[in-house]
């Protein structure tokens, strides 16, 4: 266990716990993302009507079809709405338990520029996974660096409807309706 000022972290079989509250890491514990405990648990779970993702999550990205829910008890709220995610190299990362840990509406990249040469604007950012994973304003036309983008319209939406330590599941539905149906995930 690590102490950082208030937050205590600890990783246990590559899951990392932070003030209480799990965190998945597929990655970290060398696991398809869809047959970790975690993923089985949300697997269990009531899919959320017109998503592939459970009841329980408030944000669901499809990697897949490239779009993007609300979700609040366990019913859309707002969309499908189209996204634009992670490119070659910079993916998404796929998970079941992630959780908004901080907001910024002005927030600007501090590792991409834009067109102009400046830090390259990241408006109604809501991040929700390592290494600034974020769901943020942007143009969909350009593949983002691992985060969610969606028109500003919809980027504020979710903005004001999403509050730290909301779940986010982010999947690509035909792995997950296989990983639900008892079938192969790959």
């Amino acid at each position: 266990m690590v102490s950082r000022g208030r937050a205590a972290v600890s990783v246990i079989a590559g899951v990392v716990i932070l003030a209480g509250i799990a965190l998945a890491s597929p990655a970290l514990a060398g696991a398809d993302p869809e047959t970790s405990p975690i993923a089985k648990q949300a697997h269990a779970e009531p899919v959320a009507p017109g998503t592939p993702c459970s009841a329980t999550a408030r944000a669901c990205v499809d990697l897949e079809s490239q779009r993007a829910w609300l979700i609040r008890d366990g019913k859309v709220a707002r969309g499908p709405v189209p996204i634009a995610s992670g490119g070659n190299g910079q993916e998404t990362p796929l998970g079941h338990s992630f959780r908004v840990y901080r907001k910024n509406k002005d927030h600007v990249s501090g590792e991409f520029n834009g067109p102009d040469g400046r830090p390259a604007p990241m408006p109604w950012a809501v991040f929700f996974a390592d290494g600034g994973v974020a769901f943020h304003g942007g143009d969909r036309a350009r593949s983002s660096a691992g985060c969610v983008k969606l028109d500003t319209n919809e980027a504020e939406a979710f903005f004001n409807d999403l509050a730290e330590n909301d779940k986010v599941q982010v999947v690509n539905a035909a792995q997950e309706g296989a990983a639900r149906n008892g079938g192969p995930t790959r």
